[in-house]
Formats: C-alpha cells, structure tokens, sequence
C-alpha cells in the first residue's frame, strides 16, 4: 500500500503540475562578455525557507509551493531533468537528514567563489576567445547530480558539496558518499560545465562512441583545470597515474562501442576501481595533443570541436606513447 501511495504522490506532484516546461530545444542563453553572466544563489535561500517551513504533514506541498515553483529558471529547469518532484525531494532529505541539516553552512559559502569563478571566465576568454558564458544556478537537489549544462545555463547541484569530513557523510551509501565533495570544489565543477558548454559536440545527449564521451568529460576536466586551478576527478588521477598504462590498453579494447558502462556514468557498479576512469583516459589524451601543440590557442579550439576522435586520439600522440614502450 505504501509504494502505491507514493505512487499517486509522484503523480500528482509531477513536473508537469509545477514547472509546465516541456522539451522542446531552445537558443542558447549566453554572452561573449564573461561579466554579464549571472551567478544566481537566490534558490538557495529560497530552499533553507521552506526547510524551516516543512513539517512531515506538509513538506510535500511546502517544498513544492515555497521552493519548487518559487525559483530561478534554473531552478524550474533542474526540476524538470533532475529533480522530478517534490516527493522525489522530501525522500531524498528523508534518507539523509543530518547530512542536509548541516549542508546550511556549506551552501551559504557558495557566496565567497564568486570572484574565483569570474576569475575562470575571464581566463577562458583569454585562451578561447569564441568563448560565450551563460549564467550558473545554484540548487538543492536530491543528490543525483552534481552538475549538468541546459539550454538555459549551468545548474549545479550545491547538495553534492556537502562534505566536510567522514562522519559528514556516514548516513550516505554508495555512489553518494563516493561521489560528493567539499564545498571548496564548487568553482572546479563549474569550470568543467563551463568548457561543456562551449563544445561543439557531445551536447545534450548526442550518440557518441566510448572514445568520444571520454574526451568530452576529460577535455572538460582539462580544460576546466586550465582556468579554474583545479579538478572535480583528483582522486580518479590519483588512482590513474600509477596504473596508466594498464588502463590504456584496456580502455582501447572497447573505445569505438558505444557502450561506456566500464567506463563511464557507472555510479556504485564499479568494482574494485573507482567509477568513471573515462573521465581520466580522455584527459590525459587531451593532455597529451595540448602538451605536444605549438600554438595553444588553436589547440584549446581543436580540442572543444573535434570532429573526429580517432584523427584526434592519432594527433595526440597518446597511443604511440605506450606503442613505443612495446617495442
């Protein structure tokens, strides 16, 4: 019975009953100018507002009224491709109520990046020129992504930068524990949605071979290092760097599929080794062609509009590294 109560509560606190978007494509919203793009951090409040509101009798229609329909349009769009609903929300706060408690003082931090983010704009626009910057929403979701580019902007889940030590996490299980990170990150997790959304491929759910999804994050990751000073995958490196050969000639097996489950998106399901080394093989190849370019610039511009990977993966020289060291 209590699976088909929440059944019907999904229902009737659907998306389609708060946000009334649909998924039609629309322009891009953006700027050449890194200045005019506006960091919003009004839906933060907005939430901890209706936290403080929601009681178990009513936080269904306290958080979908007072947050859910109340916020940005980034908020709406957040809603729509990650959130789904209130009672999605309400569940995901439930399972996890010492975390989101002390997840208050963290998000109001978010504030203190600001200048460190228009900072990696204005950096981008210094090694991209064609660079266009659209605004960044900051939200709390119900923990199933950190990140992610729409049409209307960079949304970026705060509730994923959460954690301040061990014991911040104990409630969490999985993917979740293994997957949040320190506040201090959330300009780095910006920077890599940045650089995704000035690629010219692999946007908004193109169909692309292992390899191709895999310089599409690690160009992300490179590139957003680049001008942010740091990444969002330190501990996938950390695994990597010693076992880097090894991963190679394994991930070459399988880079023209367009199955990345070994490698990609896997969530909790990797075993023994950290989840996503894609992320890592496509930046060291990225690396690897920056690294070995004379101008800069024109690579920077290569590496957001490959066209073809393998032509890629061949210039950078990646492969023939570890070719030599078979000889």
């Amino acid at each position: 019975m209590k699976q088909v109560f929440l059944l019907i509560l999904a229902t009737l606190f659907s998306v389609s009953s708060i946000s009334g978007q649909d998924n039609k494509p629309a322009e891009l919203i953006s700027s050449p100018n890194p200045e005019k793009a506006q960091i919003v951090t009004s839906d933060i409040a907005l939430f901890w507002r209706a936290y403080d509101m929601a009681k178990p009798e009513n936080n269904l229609v306290i958080y979908r009224d007072e947050y859910l329909k109340k916020g940005s349009v980034g908020l709406q769009e957040f809603l729509r491709s990650k959130i789904g609903n209130s009672c999605n929300l309400v569940t995901a706060i439930d399972a996890a109520p010492k975390y989101y408690a002390a997840l208050r003082a963290q998000s109001a931090k978010v504030e203190n990046y600001k200048p460190q983010m228009l900072a990696s704009f204005k950096k981008l626009k210094e090694i991209y020129p064609d660079a266009v910057f659209p605004n960044v929403y900051f939200l709390v979701g119900r923990m199933n992504a950190s990140g992610t580019v729409t049409y209307k902007g960079l949304l970026i889940g705060v509730e994923m930068y959460g954690k301040t030590d061990d014991a911040s996490v104990a409630e969490l299980s999985g993917w979740k524990k293994a997957s949040v990170s320190r506040i201090e990150d959330i300009p780095f997790i910006v920077a890599h949605e940045l650089v995704h959304y000035q690629q010219k491929y692999g946007l908004f759910g193109s169909e692309l071979s292992l390899l191709g999804k895999s310089l599409h994050e690690g160009s992300a990751d490179f590139i957003g290092e680049l001008i942010a000073g740091g990444s969002i995958n330190r501990q996938l490196h950390e695994y990597g760097n010693p076992r880097e050969k090894q991963l190679w000639l394994e991930f070459k097996k399988e880079m023209n599929n367009k199955d990345a489950s070994n490698w990609l998106y896997q969530g909790d399901k990797a075993k023994d080794k950290p989840a996503d080394l894609g992320y890592y093989v496509g930046y060291k190849i990225v690396e690897s062609y920056y690294n070995k370019a004379k101008d800069k610039k024109q690579a920077i511009k290569d590496i957001l509009d490959i066209k073809d990977f393998n032509g890629f993966l061949k210039a950078s020289g990646y492969d023939e590294k570890f070719s030599v060291e078979l000889r």
